[in-house]
């Protein structure tokens, strides 16, 4: 399993940041300053590290110029947390060689897809055609879904509401961005529609149906 390493000293953040990338299926390990950080560089080597560049002691531009000076770092994905305001500090990281990055405040989907963009590029894995969980079985190449090893035939939308819920496991996903990512931004129907979709998704997949919880007055998540 990859494991990511997070470098952010923000309690709040980091935990979001750790939940977000445990419910996705990556191994994940956070860091209050670069001295801890270094130490658990030197038990093992993440395959992509996401860096705050705000940070008590050295700061993360720091730590990115010394990870790229190391011919044992220099190929690691980096993904910069850089503040809404700071431009420069953004431009100055991509050009120590960062590979991406996110600005402040930044929504957990967000996050995923652009570590997910990173992961796809430098470790190309089955992980990314095929998503389990429990008794669920969705194989992206051939577009089928099995439960309980048994074929569940689905609508288009059904399988891309699926496909959501597995690629961000114990989010919750407000139904705004169910419609945005399912339905497209443009869509100009109404919330209920993911209701009811949701709705025959769980009919469909029978007992491992009850596994999409409702959040009330939030949307839904795959528990």
């Amino acid at each position: 399993m990859s494991l990511i390493y997070i470098l952010e000293d923000d309690k709040n953040i980091q935990e979001i940041e750790s939940f977000a990338i445990k419910g996705n299926g990556y191994d994940v390990c956070a860091f209050d300053d670069a001295q801890a950080f270094d130490r658990g560089m030197q038990e093992r080597k993440p395959d992509l590290l996401l860096l705050d560049v705000m940070l008590p002691g050295e700061d993360g531009l720091s730590v990115l110029k010394r990870l790229r000076s190391d011919n044992d770092t220099k190929e690691l994905p980096v993904i910069l947390v850089t503040a809404k305001d700071s431009e420069i500090d953004t431009v100055r990281g991509l050009d120590l060689g960062a590979d991406d990055y996110i600005t402040k405040p930044f929504g957990v989907m967000e996050l995923m897809s652009r570590i997910k963009a990173i992961m796809r590029r430098v470790k190309p894995t089955s992980d990314d055609v095929v998503l389990k969980y429990k008794n669920i079985y969705l194989d992206q190449d051939r577009r089928i879904c099995l439960v309980d090893e048994e074929n569940v035939e689905l609508t288009f939308k059904e399988y891309e509401l699926l496909r959501l819920f597995l690629s961000n496991l114990g989010i919750v996903l407000t139904r705004e961005v169910i419609m945005d990512t399912v339905w497209g931004m443009d869509f100009a129907g109404e919330s209920r529609t993911v209701d009811m979709h949701i709705k025959t998704l769980r009919r469909k997949l029978k007992e491992a149906g009850s596994l999409i919880i409702t959040v009330r007055n939030v949307g839904y998540k795959l528990e």
